[in-house]
Formats: structure tokens, sequence, C-alpha cells
């Protein structure tokens, strides 16, 4: 018992490090206590129930430890998650342990891979999406280790994992049989020497470069939406007057301009909205006068009116009979008065999307305040792409860096740099704004883009193609920082491919199944010896 006990702390533990600071390369052993755990148990029924008990204490500390920080926006959050999360962990693992027990070790450790990273694909893909804990994610501080995510995204981080700690604990198993530990060694350690390697080699294309300034206000979250609208416009007046007369991208936070606009012309009015809102003015008045060359990204409420035939599935009604829906977006404008428009497509379970609607609505009340903008909100498609000063730029919003396919469609529609917009001050100083910081590096590397990040607080800055950080504004700071972003048109393999390895992997698992209930027919018809 208080064997198992420790066997379970350490796989938390082992678990949880790539997410709370410190480094991932823990991750490679990280499943073999859970494995030997598994591999203690007979195949009876009392002994399944046994390790689903093990399995999902371990699971549960697992989630405990790394996204206890969403307890500050809201209680049901982490509990949310926690159980979506173990959920999906628990259904690969217990079909490990049940094929173990029942069918060639083979089978069961391909079908262990398999099924994990298609319960991780599901994860990025389906109604409940939040994955924060994809084990590829946890390498987010060791850039310099993953450089092969160009071409197989976190996925492969996953596999590269799942393989590690299966050819370890063969390995432990057997500790005389000298083949079980070179095989274990050239698992973990040929990825990370061609990751070093292709650290070392990388060389940036000569596609040209521009001058980015970001901008952190450092506005409180949760008086953002009900303070002063005045107050927060003359703040982001004296910040871009601070720019540098050079920058040629000047990037503000999502949502940092307050209040609610009508699209096309983001005027006040939702029958008028020919003419842009008063600040709007504003914002390309000082733009003509103090950087009359460089593009304003910033993030912002807006809302689209339809007709009844048009509306979509996530229209609100208005008192008139017109429909519409209100967006999370990116704007950009320059000093011509010139609008451009990304809306949010990954959005926020709980805050800005209730999955299966028809089933939640009444949930209403547990609904996690993350984004300032609560309820079910219009959804974009694929990255939109803005051009200015001969460059193409990508601009994401926060929630959308956490999906590298997702990414990879703005740099798929050209994106030669790409800038992140994020509200993520949500959780206080805690490791959650950190470690989405964090994740952005290995966006960089997956598609090759330099990255300029600009946070209402937590931590904005620039990450280049290799995932290094250059210059970052920490938690509660205000200010602007200004640097030169690489460009780049090359496409990687990931961002052409996109999961491949997630789309694979289903295949697999269904296989594998089918395998699975094949061998069990005929092993009960004593075909099988």
């Amino acid at each position: 018992m208080l064997l198992r006990i420790a066997a379970v702390l350490a796989s938390a533990l082992l678990l949880s490090a790539g997410w709370l600071g410190m480094t991932g390369l823990t991750l490679p052993a990280a499943l073999v206590p859970l494995l030997w755990i598994s591999a203690s148990y007979d195949a009876s029924r009392r002994s399944w129930w046994r390790v689903f008990g093990w399995a999902a204490l371990t699971f549960s500390l697992w989630n405990i430890l790394t996204i206890w920080w969403i307890w500050f926006a809201t209680p049901v959050g982490p509990v949310a998650a926690t159980l979506a999360s173990v959920t999906l962990n628990m259904i690969a693992f217990m079909l490990y342990h049940t094929v173990s027990k029942k069918a060639p070790k083979s089978l069961a450790y391909t079908l262990l891979v398999a099924a994990w990273i298609t319960t991780e694909y599901w994860y990025t893909t389906g109604e409940f999406s939040w994955p924060w804990l994809i084990l590829g994610n946890g390498f987010s501080h060791d850039v310099r280790l993953v450089q092969w995510y160009e071409y197989t995204g976190v996925f492969g981080g996953s596999l590269w994992v799942l393989a590690s700690n299966i050819c370890l604990f063969e390995a432990l198993r057997a500790p005389r049989r000298t083949g079980r530990w070179i095989a274990a060694a050239a698992v973990v350690l040929l990825p990370t020497g061609a990751s070093l390697l292709r650290y070392a080699t990388y060389a940036q294309p000569d596609a040209g470069s521009i001058r980015v300034s970001v901008v952190q206000p450092n506005i409180d979250c949760y008086d953002k939406f009900n303070g002063s609208a005045e107050r927060q416009e003359r703040n982001l007046i004296d910040l871009i007057a601070d720019v540098p007369a050079d920058a040629q991208f000047i990037v503000l936070p999502e949502t940092a301009v307050p209040g609610y606009y009508w699209e096309p012309a983001l005027g006040p009015s939702p029958l008028f909205a020919a003419t842009p809102g008063a600040f709007w003015t504003e914002l390309t008045d000082t733009l003509r006068a103090l950087h009359p060359g460089a593009m304003l990204i910033t993030g912002a409420n807006t809302d689209r009116a339809y007709g009844r035939s048009a509306r979509t599935r996530t229209a609100r009604r208005m008192s008139d009979g017109t429909w519409y829906d209100h967006f999370n977006s990116a704007v950009g404008i320059d000093s011509t008065g010139r609008i451009r428009l990304h809306h949010k497509a990954r959005l926020v379970i709980g805050a800005e999307k209730t999955p299966l609607p028809w089933l939640f609505e009444w949930l209403d009340f547990l609904v996690i305040d993350l984004g300032g903008t609560l309820g079910q909100l219009g959804v974009g498609h694929d990255g939109t792409t803005f051009d200015h000063a001969a460059a193409t730029v990508g601009p994401a919003i926060c929630y959308e860096g956490l999906y590298g396919d997702f990414f990879g469609s703005f740099v798929r529609n050209g994106a030669e740099a790409m800038f992140i917009i994020s509200n993520d001050g949500w959780w206080g100083d805690t490791p959650g704004y950190k470690h989405l910081f964090t994740l952005s590096r290995l966006r960089a590397v997956e598609h090759r883009r330099a990255i300029a990040r600009s946070a209402n607080t937590g931590r904005s800055g620039f990450i280049d193609a290799r995932g290094d950080v250059g210059q970052t504004l920490g938690w509660e700071r205000r200010g602007v920082l200004t640097d030169t972003l690489a460009l780049n048109t090359e496409q990687t393999f990931y961002t052409r491919y996109g999961d491949w390895i997630g789309r694979t992997a289903q295949l697999v698992m269904l296989l594998c199944i089918l395998y699975y209930i094949a061998y069990r027919v005929r092993k009960k018809n004593y075909l099988v010896p």
C-alpha cells in the first residue's frame, strides 16, 4: 500500500514539473510508477478497480498541482477541467491495463500510445476543449530539446514521452538485459540530440523584418469591464505616444479598447454603423499624427447584425427582430482609417462558449468569468491575416495560442510573423499566465515564426523562430517594448499537415481495439495457444 501511494505521488510530481515553471525532462519517466502499479495487479475484476482508483488519483493530483490557479477566477473551473481531463486520461490508461492482462504486451503498449494521443487530440477538437495538459506542452521551458516540433507539433512530444516511459519501464523490469537499456537510452537521447543539433544549426530565412512595439496597459482584469472607459482610453493613448517613431506595428492586448462596437465601421449604434465611434477616430488621428506609417492591432468587442435568413447558430435576437453575433475580435487600423477584423475562433469554455448549449443552458449560473464577455460568442473561422508595410502578420487572440494546428492556419494564410494579444491576468500572479506565455514558444518552433505578444498584464514580449525569449514585461508592469521581428515565408512540415499524429493515432487505436476483440474471440474458441 505505502509503495503504491509513493508511486502515485512520484508519478503526479514528475508529470507536473513542466507546468510549474520547471523542466519537462521529468516526463519521459513520469508514467513509469503508474505502469508499475498496473503490472503489480492480476487480471481480476477487483484488481481492475484498484488500478482504476490509483490511476484516477494520479491524474487528479496532476490536475490539482497544475491548474489550481483557475480557482482565482471561478471555483467550478478547476473541478470541471479536472473531471474532463481525468476522464480522457482514464480512457487511455484503463484500455491499456485491460488489454495488457489479456493480450500480447506489444498490443497493449501500442494501444496505450495510440489511445493517449487520440484522447489528447479529442481534447483539442471536441466541444469540451482544454488542451492545457497535453504531454507535449510540458516542454515549453525546454524548446532546445523539441526543435523537431516543426515536423510533429506537440503530439510528437506526447509520442516521445509515452515511448520513453514504456522503454524505461521495460528496462527496469529486466535490469540485466543490456538491450533494453540501450533501447531506452536511444528513445530518450536520440530525439534530444537531433533537436540540439537543429537548434544550433537553424538559420533564419532572409525574408526581411519589421519593427514591432507591444503595449502592456496593466489594467486590472476585474475592473476593466466595470471601470472607467475614459481612464482606459487615456492610458492607451499615453502609451501609444511612448512608441518609437520607427515602429511599423503597434500591438495592444485582447479587449484593450473598452466598449462594444458594431461592424464593419466600428460605430456605436446597432442600426447606423457607417461612422466609426469617437475613440476609434481618436486612435486613427493619433496614428496619423505620431505614427503615420504604422498599423495598430488591438483587441475589442465587436458586434455584427444579420437578417433572419443569414443569422448564425450563435446569434442573439434584439428587440427589433434583428439578429446579431457578439465577437471577441482583433482589429487592425492604420492612419488612413482602413479597418481589418479577425474574430476569435477558439473560445474559452464557460466564459465565451457554451458546449452543447441545448444541454447546458440551464447551467448559466456556473459560467466561468475569464474573458470579460460572457455567454456564447460568435465563432470565427481560420486565422485571418493583416497586410501592412510589405508584411503579412497573424493576430491570434489569447486561447488560440494553445492550438498548434489552428495557429498554423494564420501561417497557411500567409502570415510571415505572428502576434498574440491576450488578457491573461484573471488568475493573479500564479503559474497560469507564465505557462501561457511559454506555450507561445512552442508555437514559434512549430511554425518557425517570430512572435510578439501583448498582454493586458502578465507577460508581454518577443519570441524568435527558435523559441528563444527576448525582451519581456512581467506581472503588473506598465509600458512599451519595441524590437525587430524577422519574417519567414516558408512553411514547416507541421504547418502544412497539422496534427497528423493525432489523426493517425485515432486510426491506430481503432485497429488495436478491433485486433484485441478478434484476438479474444479466437482465444475463447481455443484457436490461439
